[in-house]
């Protein structure tokens, strides 16, 4: 075997050094305060067994999808299941995608144009960025949920109600060349690291100003916001607002997958345009079942959404006012430990005395940001929250 090339190992190197190398670890049999299965429904028993049942009523005992969606891979399932979702979201179509990574990478690297403008909040997710950077269109970042800065910037590249260009879509300007240009505006209605939200009403309201597209990644959202989970843009009757949104189905809903919602043309740009959809084997037959028996039990969960607000309004309430935390009234809750060494002693302790919290290094998010990152779930015990908190406490100081 060929000696590893030098220049990789030494970033392996300094990973070390910095105590930020990152290690795959199974599961621990601690108390579940790390996933994102906030409702549980990754191992929901009903879903499993309503899955088996589904495929064996349309009799469909393949294994794989056996090509691309575009080949030989679009079994029945999708197109169904596409409907139910647009249906359920209150919008014209969706369009399932294998990964919410591989969902975020082909809109940004393909909607998007050369001639256009990005404007995105800086801590957008990983795969946010990634579809941005390969996209040929300008980006810039504006401050975490600060609409200010974000105005600021609006201000440069859009065209405002007020003062318009008169174009066929008032929604683009044109630029000194003729070529016309489109503003995106990117942001998450939950943020996977803070667990915070952007001001969504406000949002809105400057994107119709600026005539700008507003897209949302609701990957936080899906399952735990809405009378049925439809997530927060919906819950706040923005989704007639909003250009596109990706919702993600390893989270809430417990199984794998995301798609995009938007409209039909939208869509149809997208099966022609989005790489890492055209270019990839679709899901299993399976996998989409999964999909289509989570989304019928979001319906039936209010119960289980209730539980959880209740054990986050509760997990608020016990936390010391001497932890340091990013406000949130999301499932996600950060205690801010600076420092990798530090907050991976902590979290070893925690997870030591069997509660399963993890720790978030830099460089996953900024140098000294670095925190415990607690997933709360319905299925959670107050006496589970109460015990970890009193042992956090402990360890801390």
């Amino acid at each position: 075997m060929k000696p590893f090339p030098n220049s990789l190992a030494q970033k392996l190197t300094l990973r070390e050094q910095n105590d930020s190398l990152r290690k795959l670890a199974s599961k621990n049999g601690c108390i579940d305060f790390s996933s994102n299965d906030y409702l549980g429904f990754a191992k929901n028993e009903e879903i499993f067994h309503q899955t088996h049942a589904l495929l064996l009523e349309r009799n469909l005992k393949s294994n794989g999808a056996t090509g691309s969606r575009l080949l030989s891979g679009n079994h029945a399932l999708y197109s169904e299941t596409e409907a139910y979702i647009a249906q359920f979201h209150q919008i014209e179509a969706a369009l399932i995608f294998n990964s919410g990574y591989d969902a975020n990478l082909g809109f940004f690297s393909s909607v998007p144009q050369r001639n256009d403008i990005i404007l995105y909040d800086e801590l957008c997710h990983a795969s946010i960025r990634d579809g941005i950077q390969m996209s040929l269109a300008k980006s810039y970042k504006f401050n975490h949920n600060d609409l200010t800065d974000l105005e600021n910037l609006l201000t440069k590249f859009s065209t405002s109600t007020e003062n318009k260009k008169q174009t066929t879509d008032n929604r683009q300007r044109t630029t000194d060349n003729g070529q016309q240009t489109t503003v995106y505006i990117v942001t998450e209605s939950i943020f996977s690291m803070d667990g915070d939200s952007p001001d969504l009403e406000k949002l809105v309201a400057l994107t119709e100003k600026y005539n700008a597209y507003l897209v949302i990644d609701e990957a936080h959202a899906l399952g735990v916001f809405g009378e049925n989970g439809e997530g927060l843009v919906q819950n706040l009757q923005l989704q007639d607002k909003v250009f596109a949104r990706i919702v993600t189905f390893g989270k809430a809903l417990g199984c794998h997958g995301a798609a995009v919602l938007g409209s039909q043309e939208l869509k149809k740009y997208l099966i022609n345009f989005a790489r890492s959809f055209i270019y990839t084997t679709g899901l299993s037959p399976h996998a989409v079942a999964t999909i289509w028996v989570a989304y019928q039990q979001l319906a039936k969960s209010q119960k289980e959404r209730a539980l959880l607000f209740e054990n986050i309004a509760y997990f608020n309430e016990k936390l010391q006012s001497t932890i340091v935390t990013i406000p949130s009234t999301s499932a996600i809750q950060s205690v801010i430990l600076t420092g990798n060494e530090k907050v991976r002693l902590v979290a070893s302790q925690l997870q030591e005395k069997g509660f399963n919290v993890k720790a978030i290094l830099s460089p996953t998010v900024p140098l000294g940001q670095e925190r415990l990152r607690f997933c709360l779930h319905s299925y959670n015990s107050q006496e589970e929250i109460s015990k970890v908190l009193k042992l956090l406490s402990i360890f801390v100081f």
